[in-house]
């Protein structure tokens, strides 16, 4: 496994995300894959499943220590009494007294940074939070979060993948030295139409998603696909034993053209263009 280090943080360079999976099908997916190596989980309260993702890691018989665990606040609880509340719900679930890694989820246009920031910089504070960091921010609010936070923001969590233009923002993040975890890094399935990669995966002997996660993997990112298939599981993590030469990786970037956002519900923001 490959690390990406940003202000003092040491994040596994493969996730797995757990959006949507629920119930026994969360928790044994979980187990599985910190069974077959990986080292890094990412959850959220919004996910319904911190308590299986919980479950999952017990049962794995791996010790918490070695594990990178994230979770996140959602755009309704980031005045400071709901998001402590949020984060103790979020702990008491998974049954842990920190987690590595915590997000505001997505940002709420009604409530200013200059609350929303301290209430999470206060959970590294009391040390429920080794790190904390941000998903789904843009460029301007990259800015504004730096203005007010008192602690590192380590990460912002975004949508990308080859298809999709994410230039200036990942620029902003790099600029205030955050890493930058992918979700959607597959696109959600939906890369298997893509020429490319499927030519460019026979010439390797991988798949269509394992050129798009070594393609992120390439550019510094930090993929977190999702499957709760444990052969997928196991192929996802097995991204780290080949290279994408600079004419590949220059034509998986002509596909970022089609700018296809899988991710935009109501309340996301006015997103970057291209």
């Amino acid at each position: 496994m490959q690390f990406i280090d940003a202000h003092g943080a040491h994040i596994p360079q493969i996730g797995l995300g757990t959006m949507t999976l629920k119930e026994d099908v969360c928790v044994q997916a979980v187990k599985t894959a910190l069974q077959v190596g990986y080292t890094h989980l990412d959850t959220a309260a919004f996910y319904g499943n911190e308590k299986e993702v919980g479950e999952g890691l017990r049962a794995s018989g791996v010790k918490r220590e070695g594990i990178f665990i994230t979770t996140k606040v959602r755009e309704n609880n980031l005045t400071p009494d709901l998001f402590q509340k949020s984060l103790d719900e979020s702990l008491a679930k998974l049954q842990l007294p920190y987690v590595d890694l915590l997000l505001i989820h997505w940002n709420n246009k009604d409530i200013p940074f200059s609350v929303s920031i301290p209430a999470l910089c206060k959970a590294k504070k009391d040390g429920l939070a080794k790190h904390v960091g941000v998903a789904n921010f843009t460029t301007k609010m990259l800015d504004e979060a730096w203005a007010v936070t008192t602690e590192p923001l380590v990460c912002n969590q975004i949508e990308m993948h080859p298809f999709i233009n994410q230039d200036k923002v990942v620029a902003a993040s790099k600029k205030h030295g955050m890493a930058i975890v992918a979700y959607c890094p597959i696109a959600r399935g939906k890369l298997e139409g893509g020429e490319a990669l499927e030519t460019i995966g026979k010439a390797h002997g991988k798949s269509a998603a394992q050129v798009s996660l070594r393609y992120l993997v390439q550019l510094g990112a930090i993929p977190i696909p999702r499957t709760a298939t444990p052969d997928h599981l196991k192929a996802n993590l097995n991204v780290f034993d080949f290279k994408l030469s600079d004419a590949e990786m220059a034509e998986l970037k002509k596909l970022n053209a089609n700018n296809m956002r899988v991710v935009n519900p109501p309340h996301a923001p006015v997103w970057d263009t291209p």
